[in-house]
């Protein structure tokens, strides 16, 4: 009888905790939750902590309420000069409302990545279609985020989520257009380069031509200094010998002579046709030396 009651009292317990755990749920303070009653919703205002429902009728669904991230593919989009773009962006949102959150994705977040993806694109559409490539590269990208969240946010509260960010990560050209601007920036470095080298040989020019011009005038001031020395110097020695002439003219005619056949026989190989009776011989002669 001991062994029935506790078998008893044991399978009371077991259905109690049962009962207990079916009819409680706990939302943590990252979560929202939805009560449904054969699918539908019943309630959605639950906040943090332990609460109860009907057991087995009833059902809890429970969502993170923190914000996510939405990675879009870069898309292609046409600005207002008709040029195409292609734009990398990514968006941050988080659930505002979760029964129609709930009513309008059944909470799977591959739907609700694809309706904002389309929500969003539209909005950029839009955005660049107003803007010229200048404007949505560098001018107003601030702006264009701002609007383009302000924009999204809109369009997506039928599905009960809150657009908190959109930021644009990359704009860059289609390939094929892309080639065309770097082609057209390659010749433009090149024209900038020719323009640059020719100036550069311009320049180098001038520096030649001062340099010669400079070289010229030095070498004519040298060459004029040159010729004024031995100028001089001629002048000193025509007046030394004019001297020496007057002193002892017979000790420089003798001094002329000598200098005279030191330069002729200097080589040790010259020959004269002369008559041994010559005056440029007069000091040859024993005669001629006894005579001076």
């Amino acid at each position: 009888m001991n062994s029935a009651k506790v078998f008893i009292i044991a399978i009371g317990l077991i259905a109690m905790g049962l009962l207990a755990n079916a009819s409680l749920f706990v939302v943590q303070e990252q979560q929202v939750a939805l009560l449904l009653r054969l699918g539908e919703i019943v309630d959605s205002d639950y906040e943090p902590g332990l609460h109860f429902k009907a057991p087995l009728i009833q059902e809890v669904v429970k969502f993170d309420k923190r914000i996510q991230t939405l990675d879009a593919e870069p898309e292609s989009f046409v600005t207002g000069e008709q040029k195409f773009v292609v734009v990398d962006s990514f968006a941050k949102w988080r659930i505002a409302d979760v029964a129609q959150y709930f009513r309008s994705t059944r909470g799977d977040l591959r739907t609700t990545s694809r309706l904002l993806l389309a929500r969003i694109n539209a909005a950029l559409r839009d955005e660049f279609g107003k803007r010229t490539i200048q404007e949505v590269v560098s001018g107003e990208r601030a702006e264009i985020m701002r609007k383009l969240a302000a924009d999204a946010n809109e369009v997506s509260s039928d599905l009960g989520v809150e657009i908190v960010d959109v930021r644009i990560k990359q704009i860059d050209f289609e390939e094929r257009i892309s080639e065309n601007i770097y082609e057209r920036m390659r010749t433009e470095r090149q024209r900038v380069a020719s323009e640059l080298r020719a100036q550069g040989a311009e320049e180098a020019e001038k520096i030649r031509a001062d340099a010669d011009r400079q070289r010229t005038e030095i070498q004519a001031d040298a060459y004029r200094e040159a010729e004024f020395l031995r100028g001089e110097g001629e002048a000193k020695a025509t007046e030394v010998y004019a001297g020496a002439f007057e002193k002892n003219a017979e000790f420089y005619g003798f001094w002329r002579s000598l200098t005279a056949y030191r330069e002729v026989f200097q080589d040790g190989g010259g020959m004269m046709v002369l008559d041994p009776s010559s005056e440029f011989f007069r000091y040859f002669s024993k005669d001629g030396l006894m005579e001076r």
